[in-house]
């Protein structure tokens, strides 16, 4: 989908603001820090770390999604830094070594990895998921390959890899400690 149809589809989506449970056990027995959140939709997992205390920045290429997760920051009493910004277009820069966790799920663009690993502090995490290539969407450029997401981080501490398999689709989750 091109921009013009993710605001479409944020502008009507029923929101499912229950945040990726990857996330909730990757976070849930260290403390607070700077959580940059990539591709953040309605901001599900924006804002539950803003809820624990992360100081927040949610970025997506819908000004809809963003200008919904605002309100639902709002009417939550949540503060956080949510931007529009088309990330294949590069309209966001990643600021080297000033994240303490990196959230990206349901997305995968490859060139983003240069900046998410130049972007995490030493001992920082790296929280994702994308969809799984599979016969009818081979050619996808934001479709993973089977290992593609812990083979790409190497040097790196793999704390947990799978692919999950459901109805719909399959999807790689990966947790991986910056070392």
């Amino acid at each position: 989908m091109n921009l013009r149809e993710w605001d479409e589809h944020y502008q009507s989506a029923t929101p499912d603001l229950s945040p990726s449970p990857l996330l909730v056990e990757a976070v849930k027995a260290i403390a607070p820090g700077r959580a940059l959140d990539l591709a953040c939709g309605l901001g599900r997992n924006a804002l539950y770390l803003a809820q624990l205390g992360w100081e927040v920045t949610a970025v997506d290429g819908s000004g809809q999604a963003i200008a919904r997760l605002n309100k639902e920051a709002t009417r939550r009493g949540l503060t956080l830094k949510a931007r529009a910004a088309d990330l294949e277009a590069g309209e966001f820069a990643i600021e080297t070594e000033k994240w303490d966790l990196i959230v990206c799920c349901l997305y995968f663009q490859r060139d983003l990895l240069a900046g998410i690993k130049r972007g995490l502090k030493t001992g920082g995490l790296y929280v994702a998921s994308a969809l799984l290539a599979d016969e009818s969407k081979a050619g996808s450029p934001f479709r993973v390959q089977p290992g593609e997401l812990p083979s790409s981080l190497s040097g790196w501490q793999i704390l947990q890899s799978a692919e999950k398999r459901e109805a719909k689709h399959a999807t790689p989750e990966l947790v991986a400690r910056k070392q």
